[in-house]
C-alpha cells in the first residue's frame, strides 16, 4: 500500500543550520586538499572496518536477496514493517522503516575517498540541536558512537515538548550512511535491536558518477510500486544530516514487507 501522508509535528526537528556549505568538492584520485585554518587541528581518519555492515554494493553478491531495491539503498525486508520514502523536491532521498512503535530513517550521502565524516557530522548535529535548546549525549552504542538527543518540538496542541532521537552513522567507501532512530527504540534503546540490525544489513550503492561530499544518494521506488497521492507538503529547509525528516516530506509507503 502506498500513499502520501502529512508529517506530524512531533516528527519534525526544526531550525538547524544547514551543513551543506562546510565541505569541499571531492578531488580527483591522487590529489589532496589544503587544510582549512579552522580544520587544521582536526584529525582526518579513514573509514573504519565494517565487519558486520552496513555494506557496500561491491561487498554483497546478491544485494536484492531479502532486501527492497530502492536504487541507492537496498533495505532489509522484515515481516510486518512499513517502508516509507521521504522526498526533497522531486527526488527521493531517504527511506524510513517503521516497526510497531519504533522507526529508523536511512539516508546515504557521498563522502570523500580517504576520510570518514561521521565524527565531524556528530559535532555539527550536536551543535545544531544545542542551539535549539535541546540536550545531546554522545555515547558508544551497539552501532558505534552515536548521539542520543532530546530535541525541542512543537506539539499538536501548540505547546512545546521534546522528542527523543538517536543519530547513528557509518562511514563506507566514498559514502556515509546515517540512521535516525525514533519512537520506543530511542526512548528505550535496548528495544531497538531489530532496527539496529536493519541498519547493519543495509547495502549502499554509491555508483561511479562524480558527486560532491555530502550530496544525498538519490533513491527510487521499487519497480512494482504503485503510488496513491494523499496530499503534498512543501519542502522545508534544514540540515540534511541533523533531523531525520526536517527537510523531507513523506512519500509512498510499502507495508507488510516480508
Amino acid at each position: 500500500m502506498f500513499g502520501r501522508r502529512r508529517k506530524r509535528s512531533e516528527d519534525v526537528v526544526e531550525n538547524v543550520d544547514r551543513l551543506d556549505d562546510v565541505t569541499s568538492e571531492e578531488l580527483p584520485e591522487g590529489e589532496e586538499s589544503a587544510p582549512d585554518t579552522a580544520d587544521a587541528g582536526r584529525v582526518r581518519l579513514e573509514p573504519g572496518p565494517r565487519p558486520d555492515g552496513p555494506w557496500d554494493a561491491s561487498e554483497v553478491r546478491e544485494p536484492a536477496e531479502g532486501r527492497v531495491d530502492l536504487g541507492g539503498l537496498f533495505v532489509p525486508g522484515v515481516e510486518g514493517m512499513e517502508l516509507r520514502v521521504e522526498v526533497a523536491g522531486d527526488a527521493i532521498v531517504a527511506a524510513t522503516v517503521v516497526l510497531r512503535d519504533s522507526a529508523i530513517q536511512l539516508q546515504a550521502f557521498a563522502a570523500p575517498k580517504r576520510e570518514g565524516i561521521w565524527s565531524e557530522v556528530r559535532e555539527e548535529i550536536a551543535g545544531g540541536i544545542t542551539q535549539q535548546g535541546g540536550v545531546v549525549d554522545e555515547v558508544e552504542g551497539p552501532l558505534g558512537w552515536e548521539l542520543r538527543a532530546q530535541v525541542p518540538v512543537a506539539l499538536p496542541d501548540g505547546t512545546n515538548g521534546v522528542q527523543l532521537v538517536r543519530f547513528v552513522g557509518c562511514d563506507g567507501p566514498r559514502w556515509f550512511l546515517r540512521g535516525v532512530i525514533s519512537g520506543q527504540g530511542a526512548v528505550q534503546p535496548q528495544t531497538a535491536g531489530l532496527l539496529e540490525q536493519i541498519f547493519r544489513d543495509t547495502v549502499v550503492v554509491r555508483g561511479e558518477s562524480p558527486m560532491a561530499p555530502r550530496d544525498p544518494i538519490v533513491l527510487k521506488l521499487p519497480d512494482d510500486a504503485q503510488m496513491v497521492a494523499e496530499g503534498l507538503q512543501q519542502e522545508e529547509q534544514g540540515s540534511r544530516f541533523a533531523g531525520g525528516v526536517d527537510r523531507l516530506q513523506r512519500g509512498p509507503e510499502i507495508t507488510e514487507v516480508r
